[in-house]
């Protein structure tokens, strides 16, 4: 119930609307309740032409109302019923589009709430958030499951409270006219109910299955969408496809489940209902036969108990299909309800540049119990160009992912003019770091859009003006659309030179005093490195920045370089200091210098 309740907090900013469905719902249940009842005139006055013989003491108003028709003739009230009837079913047409479109509507806006606020999650949550889960994964979150819950709140809610409002009326009926009856047909009920309790429970565990196999799917076609290059050339689509049938058919299966389960609700709830309704059909055939209760009468409780069954079959429907929305709501809330683990602080400071250095001091940091970086120690003053080098693994880019705080050191901490990074806000900081990198990352949008990714509104010399100092413009004004052009997911579109040009475009943009260039040419050809690097060339000056590099021939000319093995910083000096020392640097600049 907790669970469900949470679910219900979504449909909250729209009690309003809700209420109004609510009572088009309950006006529309209430003409299903009148237009049954005129079947007791139709059968006994017009059709037979005999008194109407109610069991029940009835209130002077309707007694009076029963002895009216009694005395009507059968042709006027043919006509009168005709009519009414008439008005009857337009009435009920009008209410029912307008409590199933206002419904309707409340289930799209939460969907798109939902949607909303998971995608905003999502950009809020920190980067370890996602090494830790599957983009497929995330995906099926705001598609899948967020349907599951359109479902229970568009039909679900619709149905819970319209089926309930006629249980309430049908039942009301069948007391109203003949009470001890209607007492022992009620006693039958919780066997009706039986089978819906068992299958919900049953279906909220299967749903739940069925959605996490949803999301293998999304993230098998993520992976092997984006990685289709890699599939051909390894020959692996045979491979792929059988993975992906294997996760299909799982899938398949936990559906076929569930669609068997609510398949079985129906006959079994129809069957139990049947029981009832033969109990009552010899009971009340008695009691017409004996003359204590006239035929439109017995045909109207017949008719009102029998009209049970079909609330209590949507309602069945209506569990299932809550416990498949709660099963999703559990998945949602375990996104809402994250805390990034990189947080800012209320009253946060603004960081508008910086005077004198940045400090790392003693920071560790770990991943999964394994320690990635050990009490490093590093004082880079402004305008100084840092070269960090090492082997494979030895927490080069984990070191300069600690600036920008995409995470938190486990020890120590990093300052800015004496100031801990954790007093700024994140974006003011950030504001201040630009960032290149080998896997240069580009939007499936213009060019145009790329290089002013963060500044939408700059103008379009300036943006020409960063391509010209990047030595992309020459190649952008060649293309059909020129700064139009659209550039496909991930750049795909451009060579790898031109998407790293564009990048640098982008840097020089932002205009930041701290710079991170993570292996920004280690994937280049030589003549796309030569055009990169004078790019890079321009984007350095008058910057304090952070190099990467796997090629130690790029870092020559930095003014400093350290070198980390196993997350600690064991050398540190020039070029030719380090070359001087018989370390690790000058055993892996040998090492390249034989593979030229």
């Amino acid at each position: 119930m907790r669970d469900y309740l949470k679910l219900l907090k979504f449909v909250k900013p729209y009690w309003g609307r809700f209420s109004l469905a609510t009572v088009f719902m309950a006006l529309s249940a209430v003409f299903d309740g009148v237009s049954l009842t005129m079947m007791v005139p139709l059968a006994d006055k017009v059709l037979t032409n005999k008194k109407i013989i109610i069991p029940a003491k009835l209130p002077l108003f309707l007694s009076d109302f029963v002895d009216k028709i009694n005395n009507t003739p059968a042709t006027t009230l043919l006509n009168y019923m005709a009519i009414g009837i008439l008005v009857l079913f337009f009435l009920k047409g009008v209410v029912g589009f307008l409590q199933s479109y206002i419904m309707s509507d409340i289930g799209q806006l939460v969907v798109r709430d939902i949607r909303s606020r998971l995608y905003s999650k999502f950009q809020m949550l920190s980067l370890d958030y996602f090494t830790h889960k599957r983009g497929g994964e995330m995906i099926s979150r705001i598609t899948n499951d967020v349907k599951l819950v359109e479902n229970a709140v568009s039909y679900g809610s619709t149905d819970l409270v319209y089926q309930t409002m006629q249980v309430a009326i049908f039942a009301f009926i069948t007391f109203f006219i003949y009470f001890k009856l209607a007492l022992v047909s009620i006693v039958l009920v919780p066997l009706i109910s039986l089978p819906i309790v068992k299958v919900g429970k049953a279906l909220r565990k299967l749903s739940k299955k069925s959605q996490e196999k949803m999301a293998d799917i999304n993230s098998l076609l993520y992976e092997t969408i984006t990685g289709t290059r890699i599939v051909k050339a390894f020959n692996m689509e045979d491979y792929e496809i059988g993975k992906f049938n294997q996760a299909n058919h799982d899938y398949y299966r936990l559906s076929m489940k569930s669609i068997k389960r609510l398949l079985l609700l129906a006959p079994s709830t129809e069957f139990f209902g049947c029981i009832a309704g033969i109990f009552v059909f010899f009971w009340g055939g008695k009691e017409v036969i004996a003359g204590k209760l006239s035929f439109g009468v017995f045909g109207l409780f017949l008719g009102a108990l029998l009209s049970l069954i079909r609330p209590f079959k949507k309602l069945s429907q209506v569990n299932s299909l809550n416990q498949q929305a709660v099963a999703a709501s559990i998945r949602i809330y375990e996104v809402l309800e994250t805390s990034p683990s990189v947080a800012e602080k209320i009253d946060n400071r603004q960081l508008s540049g910086f005077k004198e250095s940045i400090v790392f001091e003693d920071v560790w940091f770990d991943y999964e119990e394994n320690d990635i970086l050990k009490g490093i120690r590093l004082k880079v003053d402004k305008g100084q160009m840092l070269a960090i080098v090492g082997p494979s693994g030895a927490g080069k880019s984990t070191l300069v992912d600690l600036l920008p705080r995409f995470y938190d050191p486990k020890k120590g901490r990093i300052l800015i003019d004496d100031v801990d990074i954790k007093e700024f806000s994140l974006r003011t900081l950030r504001q201040q770091i630009g960032i290149v990198t080998q896997e240069t990352i580009l939007f499936n949008d213009t060019i145009r859009a790329n290089i002013a990714y963060g500044k939408p509104l700059t103008p379009q010399a300036q943006i020409e003006e960063a391509s010209n100092k990047a030595h992309a413009h020459d190649f952008i004004k060649k293309l059909p659309q020129g700064y139009d052009t659209i550039i496909g997911d991930r750049g795909i579109r451009l060579s790898g030179g031109e998407r790293q040009r564009i990048a640098i475009a982008r840097a020089l943009l932002k205009n930041p005093p701290i710079l991170i260039l993570d292996e920004a040419t280690s994937q280049l050809d030589s003549a796309s490195e030569r055009l990169v690097q004078q790019a890079l060339d321009k984007l350095v000056q008058g910057r304090t920045v952070f190099v990467i590099a796997h090629r130690l021939s790029t870092v020559r000319n930095a003014q400093r370089i350290v070198v980390l093995d196993k997350g600690s910083i064991v050398e540190e000096g020039s070029h030719q200091e380090l070359l001087n020392k018989d370390g690790l640097y000058r055993r892996l600049y040998q090492v390249q210098e034989l593979e030229k």
